[in-house]
């Protein structure tokens, strides 16, 4: 039987529904106490993410998106309302959780190999030694820096340094990747590859990881992403909308560009987020 495009959308859409819930946000409120009184971060916030889904968090500069995000990971306990992470009310960072900050986050005196080596070791306990050092080592390979295995963070480009960062998260097999502006720091061409070697770790995990991300790029938000929340400016941020991105996966950088979903996603986004579209409108 062949189907419509619709038709196989539809079905897409189904199987999609169908996956459990990796992350919920119910209802949440993040407040912090300031010299001038209680500052509200984000305000009555939920959203469900569903398991291998790719979701990114998009917004101007203090809108909250860093915010939601450590209450996924655990850092930051919400004021009101509840998250849960596979089920289980997130109370404080867990191993279920990798995370990847924009500025690496490496140890600057261990080296490549050592700096993943310590992160398998304090997460997983029921390994060995030997099993330990295979795993780091296969993660290694799978961003491409075995060679580079014994230098020092100090003596690694910046999009080296952020594939480190990559795969230590990865080593440690979180169900869920959560990356807080992981290549924001990082030229065009290099983030452009780190897209690559992030969707190619995914599909390796037969697309099961669940992955969180905050970004400002919105060509990046469409390229990575299944959806793309985006937040209203702070303080007491809430959701704007929610966009899903009609691209079929896998997909070429190059030839995405020219197709009538992405830049119907582009223009929509661009809209949600640009107050001014004209010199004329500054004044």
């Amino acid at each position: 039987m062949i189907l419509t495009e619709t038709e196989e959308a539809v079905l897409k859409s189904n199987e999609s529904d169908l996956r459990p819930d990796a992350i919920k946000i119910d209802n949440v409120t993040v407040s912090f106490k300031s010299k001038k009184g209680i500052y509200t971060a984000i305000d009555s916030i939920s959203l469900n993410v569903k398991k291998g889904e790719i979701v990114t968090l998009i917004g101007h500069s203090g809108c909250g998106k860093s915010t939601l995000m450590n209450t996924i990971s655990g850092m930051v306990k919400p004021t009101e309302g509840e998250v849960y992470a596979n089920g289980n009310i997130v109370k404080g960072p867990g191993p279920d959780r990798g995370i990847v900050f924009q500025n690496y986050s490496l140890l600057p005196w261990l080296s490549v190999f050592q700096n993943i080596y310590v992160a398998v070791d304090s997460a997983i306990k029921d390994l060995s030694a030997s099993e330990k050092r295979e795993l780091v080592e296969k993660n290694l390979h799978m961003v491409n820096l075995w060679e580079h295995r014994h230098k020092l963070p100090g003596h690694l480009s910046g999009g080296m340094k952020q594939r480190v960062a990559i795969a230590r998260a990865f080593a440690i097999n979180p169900s869920i990747l959560l990356l807080d502006e992981p290549f924001g720091a990082l030229d065009a061409l290099t983030k452009g590859s780190m897209h690559i070697e992030l969707l190619k770790l995914w599909n390796l995990d037969n697309r099961n990881k669940t992955i969180v991300m905050v970004t400002h790029d919105i060509e990046e938000a469409i390229f990575l992403s299944d959806r793309v929340v985006v937040l209203n400016n702070g303080p007491a941020a809430t959701i704007k909308e929610i966009v899903d991105v009609p691209l079929d996966r896998p997909r070429n950088k190059k030839n995405i560009v020219h197709e009538a979903g992405y830049m119907d996603t582009h223009d929509r986004l661009l809209s949600l987020l640009t107050d001014k579209f004209d010199i004329n409108d500054i004044h």
